[in-house]
């Protein structure tokens, strides 16, 4: 039984003093959680509600930001069940899959990013051309290839990692990410080649296409009024906010596995953390801030709901 148990099964060993903490960073983590869930979705379901934020911009958003609830909703949940266990384990199986949805997930913010970038850019670059390019149609197939084309790319490391041979069952982490090619006995120079090609087509080229698509915007807004660069600025601003925020936490991500082992345990652990907490918090701040019509919208959201329990209250100090 035990010979099964270390065979089927990995050890997290990424976390600091949990037999301590474990309520303090439940709680905390609990709670982070719940205001990634809420306030990523409270701009979802504005967007969802107001037909005025139908267009093809809002609804990139609105794809970005439930992209990052299903990115949180996969990794928050084991971890708050691995602070509460006596031992933080996982079935390699459910660590392979973790691993493949971590990282489909996280390479479709870039395609996000990237399309979003080009309705930026046909928006200000040519827009008498706008409604004929931007037309549901063209949403919906960049919305499902922004999801799938990762996704299938991911799930050839995947399935070729799930049979490798393993010659340790400690992963030096708190979920499964690329350091789980550290418990692999071999690293070849074919896998190696492979991921680098997924690498360059699905993180690489679409960094690539959003600094061309936003240089071209920079040249045509330069050119422009000065109305023209106001708006230009509304609305590309938050993109290259987040585009440099996710790409030095995905930086770090991928080259983890040689940094780690030369920091101190409890510094990995807090630089882990930013990878998957700034960002899901990060975007629904800079939308509804930056945005001006989200922005709109959640001000009479929370003026009503402020409004609507003034109210109760008074009822029911009345009644009392």
């Amino acid at each position: 039984m035990d010979d099964e148990l270390n065979t089927t099964y990995l050890t997290f060993s990424g976390h600091v003093e949990v037999d301590k903490y474990r309520y303090l960073y439940f709680i905390t983590m609990f709670i982070i959680y719940i205001l990634i869930i809420c306030s990523n979705l409270t701009i979802v379901y504005l967007i969802w509600t107001h037909e005025n934020l139908h267009e093809p911009m809002y609804i990139f958003i609105a794809a970005l930001l439930l992209n990052s609830v299903l990115f949180s909703t996969k990794i928050y949940p084991k971890l708050l069940i691995d602070f509460l266990s006596e031992k933080q384990i996982i079935s390699y199986s459910a660590c392979i899959f973790q691993f493949h949805i971590f990282y489909s997930l996280a390479s479709s913010e870039f395609l996000l990013l990237a399309v979003m970038s080009y309705d930026r850019y046909v928006s200000i670059c040519k827009p008498l051309q706008y409604p004929t390019i931007m037309r549901k149609s063209t949403i919906s197939i960049m919305l499902v290839l922004a999801w799938l084309w990762p996704a299938c790319h991911i799930a050839v490391p995947a399935g070729m990692i799930a049979n490798v041979k393993l010659c340790s069952h400690i992963l030096q982490g708190i979920f499964c990410n690329n350091i789980v090619y550290k418990l692999h006995c071999v690293i070849s120079g074919a896998r190696i080649v492979r991921d680098m090609i997924i690498l360059i087509d699905i993180v690489l080229l679409p960094l690539i296409f959003i600094v061309f698509t936003y240089t071209k915007i920079l040249i045509i807004v330069y050119q422009s009024s000065r109305e023209v660069r106001k708006k230009a600025a509304q609305t590309c601003l938050p993109h290259l906010i987040l585009l440099m925020n996710y790409s030095c936490l995905g930086t770090y991500d991928f080259v983890i596995v040689g940094v780690e082992p030369h920091f101190p345990k409890t510094v990995s652990l807090i630089m882990t953390f930013q990878v998957i907490l700034y960002h899901p918090l990060f975007n629904p701040i800079i939308y509804g801030l930056k945005m001006k019509e989200i922005s709109r919208h959640l001000k009479k959201l929370f003026s009503r709901a402020t409004m609507n329990y003034c109210q109760s209250y008074m009822s029911q100090q009345c009644t009392d």
